[in-house]
């Protein structure tokens, strides 16, 4: 059963105050009756004055203390349009000829008074989480902005030259850390090794991965022994398919594992999902690596391809991360990759290639396409990198 409330009737003593205190009280409330508005009962809910009690200087007062209900004889009083002009617009004339309309007007006021302490309690709650929303979150960049920068010094030197091959790349996060990744290395005088992922997904866990390939790849190089390097990329694939299988976060990558031969001239490489497929151009012509091959860490027990190619002199292989395909016009998947052909086509450096690919980019930001007509676009932007790999006749 709810506490019953009290109800203050302030108005001048005598048979009125009498019978306006009676007809408030019923079940569920009190009333106290006085003369002035002072030293009124801290529980007080509600105050009933009648217009010719308070004095005109005081109902500024009442707007700012308690839930108040004017009462008066006459629309025409002159304390009640004063009463009125400084807030209190809950008002009855005649209130003992009204009195059940009286009684659910005190009801009705009491019950907004209450939803108003409760949203202003509300507000302050709020008020309180955002700013530690804003604390954790100011936290939570600080942390992702040193995560990117320990990220970006994981990545290898650019540009690098080893046995007469030129490696460089263009590394642009979506975020402040990357589920992109590559590297290279050199082995000895005749053997270096390279690879280029992308991570599914963007932030913390997905960089997480590239610490983990960064790790791996390293121990696996060193482990190596130099022979069969044709077996190399294929056996790094299956055992990264194996690592991300055991960690179970969720996470595969595609992958592509190259080793160069400096002697034979020859690309040993293995590739897992690569989109786009890697290009490789010299002397005008283009065209992409052949092969095929599962995600990295989605399925169990994958049998990666091992491929090779002849590699010539002044050949250009160019690997990008599927970001580079936002960049690119068209309403199909194949629009975009005969695009950026295209592009790379007539790029003879990386910085050619990014150049077009940020020109193609803000033509399409600034047109205003329809998520209906465009329904394979992301809203959000992909991380982006372009790796390019070309020799022999780089002088180290």
């Amino acid at each position: 059963m709810a506490p019953k409330q009290l109800i203050a009737v302030i108005d001048e003593s005598g048979k009125e105050r009498d019978a306006l205190a009676e007809a408030i009280t019923c079940d569920g409330m009190w009333v106290y009756a006085a003369d002035n508005i002072a030293h009124l009962p801290a529980e007080t809910a509600l105050i009933v004055a009648h217009a010719r009690a308070v004095p005109r200087q005081q109902w500024s007062q009442l707007t700012h203390q308690l839930p108040t209900l004017v009462v008066s004889d006459s629309r025409q009083d002159a304390d009640l349009i004063k009463a009125v002009d400084v807030g209190l617009v809950d008002y009855i004339v005649h209130p003992l000829r009204h009195a059940e309309l009286l009684r659910r007007m005190i009801r009705k006021a009491i019950e907004l008074a209450e939803l108003e302490k409760a949203r202003a309690r509300d507000h302050e709650r709020l008020a309180e989480l955002n700013e530690s929303l804003e604390t954790h979150l100011a936290l939570l960049r600080m942390d992702q902005q040193s995560g990117g920068h320990i990220q970006r010094r994981l990545l290898p030197p650019r540009p690098k030259l080893i046995n007469g091959v030129r490696y460089d790349y263009w590394f642009a996060p979506s975020l402040y850390l990357s589920g992109d990744f590559l590297d290279y290395q050199r082995y000895n005088e005749r053997f270096s090794a390279f690879y280029f992922a992308d991570v599914s997904g963007h932030g913390a866990s997905s960089a997480f991965v590239t610490v983990l390939l960064k790790y791996l790849c390293n121990r696996w190089l060193s482990e190596w022994d130099g022979t069969q390097p044709e077996q190399l990329p294929q056996q790094w694939l299956t055992a990264m398919n194996r690592e991300l299988q055991g960690t179970d976060i969720g996470k595969h990558a595609t992958l592509f594992v190259g080793v160069i031969d400096h002697e034979a001239h020859t690309l040993h490489y293995s590739l897992g999902a690569q989109l786009p497929m890697p290009l490789i151009a010299s002397r005008g012509t283009l065209t992409r690596l052949p092969g095929e091959g599962m995600p990295v860490g989605l399925f169990p027990d994958v049998d990666y391809p091992a491929l090779s190619c002849e590699l010539p002199p002044d050949f250009r292989l160019w690997l990008c991360s599927d970001g580079v395909l936002e960049c690119l016009p068209g309403d199909s998947l194949d629009m975009r990759l005969r695009e950026l052909e295209q592009l790379v086509s007539v790029s003879d450096t990386l910085e050619q290639l990014r150049d077009r690919l940020t020109r193609n980019n803000a033509l399409l930001s600034e047109q205003q396409v329809d998520d209906e007509a465009k329904p394979d676009r992301d809203a959000l932007p992909d991380d982006l990198t372009i790796m390019m790999v070309s020799g022999f006749g780089h002088a180290d």
